[in-house]
């Protein structure tokens, strides 16, 4: 099983066959045959709702939300389908995914307390919601102005300016992201 979660959709073999060249004659039959089964995250088909009460569908949905609000809900739902004592296991599985893969690839650099229950992640979400979702905006307005700035200043743009789009505040950001549009070397952004 490969769980692929890529942004363009699974290409490859799905067969080992695939990837053997073809053999003369009567070999044929002994080249090796093994399919493997892809849960391709980009394929999921989010207006299925059979689908979307599905584990693996939960997870995929996670990766791909875009903001603690809906990762919130998802927990909910988690919560309600996983709440039978036989599934602590998966519960406790699901907390410390979040807690150690998806909210940090979320947050970098931000500090995050070890969770190891679903219901410790909503509480914690509920908390910080409103907050992350100010750094989240501010993150992606100070990765829009690099891509921007790399993107029209190329070999000019140094490690010095980078290292101050990222120290910067919203306020800054802001200002800087307008100032590009005129702006015809990297320092005129930051006046």
């Amino acid at each position: 099983m490969v769980l692929y979660n890529g942004i363009p959709r699974w290409q490859a073999a799905v067969d080992v066959s695939e990837l053997i060249a073809p053999a003369p004659g009567s070999l044929v039959r002994y080249r090796p045959s093994m399919r493997y089964l892809i849960l391709d995250e980009g394929a999921l088909d989010e207006t299925d709702q059979l689908a979307l009460r599905n584990l693996a569908a939960a997870l995929f949905r996670m990766e791909k939300s875009r903001s603690p609000q809906a990762i919130r809900q998802l927990v909910k739902a988690l919560i309600d389908w996983l709440k039978a004592p036989e599934q602590t296991s998966l519960r406790r599985a699901f907390a410390v995914w979040i807690n150690r893969v998806l909210l940090p690839n979320r947050m970098p650099g931000m500090e995050i307390e070890e969770i190891r229950d679903l219901q410790e992640v909503e509480s914690m979400l509920a908390e910080r919601v409103a907050e992350w979702t100010g750094e989240w905006k501010q993150q992606g307005r100070a990765e829009m102005l690099l891509r921007q700035m790399q993107k029209k200043f190329g070999a000019a743009l140094t490690d010095e300016h980078r290292k101050r789009v990222a120290e910067a505040d919203a306020d800054a950001l802001l200002v800087w992201i307008e100032n590009i549009l005129t702006a015809e070397t990297p320092d005129e952004v930051f006046h």
